[in-house]
């Protein structure tokens, strides 16, 4: 993630990513679409004007930072008109918490800053993610819902709801809201042995789900056979019983990301793809930090090698303080080709003509 510049001070204020204001002068600041930054906002009437002196363009919030104060995002007047004021990552939501009951707006503002992640590096990768508004067979959508209701600290079902699950179905990715309850997601963290359990991982573990059906589905299918093992045999319910029955085999590391990738192919897909955009993002900002120049047009096995080099300062550094490792995964051999794969997969998707 790259830094930005508040061009109404003098020397530039460094901006944030997440940043809805300057810290110096105090002026609002959001993502222009336009310059693809996080720039300084001119007040002009009922919307605004970028302050970017090389962009200048004329913009209005997106609905949800306005009225809900849960994005950041910006939109030309037309996509205004186009996406009913909603910003490219909020015009993708289907489904939004129940803002009648304390505490879940703040969840959604933690989920919203996730996903403008998520997209950030999505385009970074040059990946389609089409809008339910755009007409395409599979659009990209979102639904955060919530199956609990805070009580005193702790989750209680909510009588008469139905439990909701986080996953994906058709290009619909459903987060359940206590995922960003910091407390309850480290319990299931631990519960459930997962040492990347955190908001983000959560979005690009489902995108990776949305990407296959959209570009191996139908297209590509024997050759991601061919690296993961067949989707088909067994069936996805009879791998996840067993899964929970007997666990992962002792010696999953060798091939696997996770423990839960052994669980059938489209997870050890979805869990690589996850590894995929981790190592995209995390160089993406050692860049910018210049800690190191590789970048997708590199090829795997560099952007690999700058991704161990960076993580293991990463990890070091964290150890230094008592927290946990942010790059937990050792890449094997049986590793870098799925990741190569997944690397080669985006390639072709990125460069491939839309019409």
């Amino acid at each position: 993630m790259r830094t930005f510049e508040c061009h109404c001070c003098q020397p530039p204020t460094r901006l944030f990513f997440d940043n809805t204001r300057c810290t110096v002068c105090h002026a609002e600041v959001g993502w222009c679409p336009v310059c693809s930054s996080v720039t300084a906002l001119i007040p002009q009437g009922v919307d605004y004007r970028c302050a970017n002196p090389a962009c200048g363009a004329t913009l209005v919030k997106c609905f949800n930072y306005a009225h809900h104060d849960v994005c950041n995002r910006l939109l030309t007047p037309a996509d205004a008109a186009r996406y009913h004021g909603l910003c490219d990552c909020c015009r993708h939501n289907t489904v939004i918490p129940d803002l009648s009951i304390e505490g879940h707006r703040e969840r959604w503002a933690a989920l919203e800053a996730a996903k403008r992640r998520l997209f950030y590096t999505l385009d970074l990768m040059g990946l389609p993610h089409p809008a339910p508004q755009d007409g395409v067979a599979l659009p990209l959508r979102f639904a955060f819902m919530a199956d609990a209701l805070p009580d005193a600290g702790l989750w209680r079902s909510a009588e008469g709801s139905d439990k909701v699950y986080t996953g994906h179905a058709e290009g619909l990715i459903t987060i359940n809201l206590k995922e960003a309850d910091d407390v309850e997601r480290e319990r299931l963290r631990v519960d459930l042995n997962e040492p990347l359990r955190t908001l983000i991982g959560h979005f690009r573990h489902e995108i990776g789900h949305y990407y296959w059906d959209l570009l191996v589905k139908g297209q590509d299918e024997a050759a991601c056979r061919a690296v993961f093992g067949d989707h088909d045999t067994p069936t996805y319910a009879e791998a996840l019983e067993r899964y929970y029955a007997e666990g992962p085999m002792p010696d999953w590391r060798e091939r696997h990301v996770s423990a839960y990738a052994t669980m059938h192919p489209w997870e050890d897909f979805a869990e690589t793809f996850s590894l995929y955009e981790d190592v995209v993002s995390v160089l993406d900002t050692a860049g910018d930090l210049g800690l190191t120049r590789a970048a997708p047009e590199s090829g795997i096995d560099a952007m690999i090698l700058a991704f161990q080099r960076v993580g293991m300062g990463l990890n070091e550094l964290n150890r230094e303080m008592g927290l946990l490792d942010v790059v937990p995964v050792i890449i094997t051999p049986a590793i870098r080709d799925k990741l190569a794969y997944v690397h080669d997969l985006v390639i072709r998707a990125a460069t491939a003509p839309r019409g």
